[in-house]
């Protein structure tokens, strides 16, 4: 394809375009930094990938199971991080009935909870520092929808419970993560939160309770209107 030559005036006003662009974002961050207190994190696909644990304890726990057809791929198991986990059962296993549903959900459930407790998972590269420096600044919290006991085993494994004042996950509530994230809020009576994500979920969370989202790119969703945006955890240190 051959380059588009503009003309000179066009070529200085879409430079001077981008510029403004460039500048309206910094003072976007400006206004953010100043107007954060707390910061909320999802776990999965934001501060660790537990994929290598999750297909591990998956695999084992369906084994003992003769109405499971097939296999759990990882492209099955990504495509339900992030979701309430009383309808992760409902998405894998539509051919069995919704007892059978809840039997092998929660024997899955089981399997993941004991594996980090003996031997973790994959952290993303330079979590705790980002933890730490992160934590000096602001109040540090962890709203997901995992099972109950998942969040406990991440940190007693991994020693990060320091870095964290307080966590809600649906496992325990029932609830979404909108719901989560408030009761976080209220529980805390947080006054300037933001909450950090990797999925539509997430962002969806912090649209419900009118708080700003940062994205976190490398992780397992997709979240086009994000306006803010980070490629690795440690781009935090930069951003807040």
């Amino acid at each position: 394809m051959r380059p588009i030559n503009l003309p000179k005036q066009a070529r200085w006003s879409t430079y001077f375009s981008i510029l403004s662009i460039q500048n309206i974002k910094k003072m976007a961050l400006s206004d953010l930094r100043d107007n954060i207190e707390n910061i909320i994190f999802d776990l999965d696909g934001t501060l660790w990938d537990p994929m290598p644990m999750s297909i591990k304890a998956w695999h084992t726990a369906l084994n003992g199971f003769d109405c499971i057809k097939s296999p759990i791929s990882e492209e099955d198991i990504q495509g339900i991080l992030g979701m309430q986990h009383d309808l992760v059962g409902k998405k894998l296993f539509p051919y069995i009935s919704e007892q059978q549903q809840f039997e092998v959900m929660n024997s899955c459930y089981i399997q993941e909870v004991n594996d980090i407790k003996e031997a973790g998972g994959v952290l993303y590269q330079g979590l705790e520092a980002t933890l730490k420096t992160l934590g000096n600044k602001y109040d540090l919290f962890i709203v997901s929808n995992c099972q109950a006991g998942y969040i406990e085993a991440f940190y007693d494994y991994h020693g990060l419970s320091g870095y964290f004042k307080d966590f809600e996950c649906s496992g325990n509530t029932g609830l979404s993560k909108t719901e989560n994230v408030k009761m976080v809020i209220d529980r805390n009576q947080l006054t300037k939160p933001i909450y950090i994500g990797d999925t539509m979920g997430d962002y969806t969370a912090a649209i419900g309770n009118a708080i700003p989202f940062v994205y976190a790119k490398y992780g397992f969703g997709d979240v086009p209107n994000a306006e803010y945006t980070i490629d690795k955890i440690e781009d935090l240190m930069d951003l807040l």
